[in-house]
Order: C-alpha cells, then sequence, then structure tokens
C-alpha cells in the first residue's frame, strides 16, 4: 500500500472526525477538519491547494473558536442572564464531559440554569435563561457545522479549479 493513499485516508478520517466533533464538543471539530485538509494538500505536495486557500480555511478556523464562546454568551445576555449563569453554562459544559452524551447537552443547560438560581431568581426566570443559553450553543453548534461545510467546498473548489 502506498504512503500517499494511508496520508490521504488520514486526511478523511480527521475531517470526518471533526465534522464528528462539530457536533460533540468533547472532540475539536473544525481544528480537526483544517487538519485533514492541511495534510490532504501537504500529500499533494500543495499542488492543488496552496498557501491563499490555506490561509482563508485558517482563518476560517480561528472564527470557529469566536462562534464557540459568542454563541453561548449571546444566548444567555440576550434574556438578561447573570454572570452567575454565565459562569454555570462554562462549569456546566466541563461537568457535562464527564457524563456523556447527555452530559454535552444538559450540562451547559443545567449549569446556566443553577447559576441564575444562585443569582437570587425564581425557578421561571431561570428555566428562562438556562433555555436561552443552550440555544445558544445549538446556534453555535449549526454555525460550526455552516463553516465546516464552507471549509469543504473552499478546499474542493480549490483543488478542482
Amino acid at each position: 500500500m502506498d504512503l500517499s493513499f494511508i496520508l490521504y485516508l488520514l486526511a478523511i478520517l480527521l475531517v470526518l472526525a471533526g465534522i464528528a466533533g462539530v457536533i460533540l464538543p468533547a472532540l475539536p471539530g473544525i481544528p480537526l477538519v483544517f487538519a485533514g485538509l492541511l495534510l490532504a494538500a501537504w500529500v499533494d505536495g500543495f499542488a492543488h491547494v496552496g498557501w491563499l486557500p490555506l490561509t482563508v480555511l485558517g482563518l476560517l478556523t480561528a472564527l470557529s473558536f469566536a462562534v464557540d464562546i459568542l454563541a453561548t454568551v449571546v444566548g444567555a445576555k440576550r434574556v438578561g442572564a447573570s454572570r452567575k449563569a454565565l459562569w454555570g453554562t462554562f462549569i456546566g459544559s466541563i461537568v457535562g464531559l464527564f457524563f456523556m452524551p447527555l452530559g454535552l447537552f444538559l450540562g451547559p443547560l443545567a449549569g446556566a440554569l443553577l447559576g441564575e438560581y444562585w443569582h437570587g431568581r425564581e425557578l421561571g426566570r431561570s428555566t428562562k435563561v438556562g433555555l436561552a443559553t443552550w440555544l445558544g450553543i445549538l446556534l453555535g453548534v449549526a454555525l460550526k457545522l455552516a463553516l465546516a461545510i464552507a471549509m469543504l467546498g473552499l478546499f474542493a473548489f480549490a483543488w478542482f479549479f
């Protein structure tokens, strides 16, 4: 078996793991997609995909980090979440990793709800903040999925044209 075949296969696996990572926050989704695309370009000797598309792909990867952080905060801030709710979201996200797969989705929701409740708000208001934070996370996943698709499209365009 040719080494380049194995490396292309590894690149495909990295991209697939990255796409899974967009949905499952335990994996660094977009960076894995970028690593797979970079590996494929390298194996090809950068003959089809050069520095300009790779730079744009790198910028899209950097943008994914901002999307990750901002989507959650915007969801929470939109309904007037307290700082404790934001911290609760962060802590709940980390704790949720230990209770996969449900913890990935319930951790941030529970963290925001508990943080807001600790802040002194009633349960109804805390639940609203928790749900808004969770919806922000879902928006972030959707935006990162769109970024991954855009990255694959840009790579394909650069490769074939």
